[in-house]
């Protein structure tokens, strides 16, 4: 069975990360990388579909989780307002309505708030 190795970019898009991100995982040995004839970042397609299959897992570089339930969706034109009850938090997303009907965010189901953000700012 011949090699397939599929270029870092490439990899990258399939797996839905950075270019950069790709570069730090095959720093960490998150993932196994070669290199070509003429010593190009490639990828073997085996790896590819390795991590696919991980994708599920919750390393996810947001450090601030929030699990609940979601209590409502309200959809409106492109967008929809997700509130999330979170033990004590109730968190609201407004996300697009192609995102909350991927996810299939429905109330009384199951949903993490996965918060990165570097400010936020309330002012009265």
């Amino acid at each position: 069975m011949p090699r397939h190795d599929v270029p870092a970019a490439e990899a990258a898009r399939r797996l839905g990360i950075s270019l950069d991100t790709l570069r730090r995982w095959d720093r960490q040995g998150k993932i196994r990388t070669r290199r070509d004839s003429a010593n190009r970042r490639v990828v073997p397609a085996g790896e590819i579909r390795r991590l696919q299959r991980g994708a599920e897992s919750t390393e996810i570089s947001a450090r601030n989780r929030f699990t609940g339930v979601v209590r409502s969706v309200r959809v409106e034109g492109l967008l929809a307002q997700v509130e999330l009850e979170a033990g004590p938090f109730r968190v609201v997303s407004v996300v697009t309505r192609e995102a909350a009907e991927e996810l299939g965010l429905k109330p009384g189901m199951p949903a993490t708030a996965l918060v990165k953000a570097t400010s936020v700012m309330l002012e009265r």
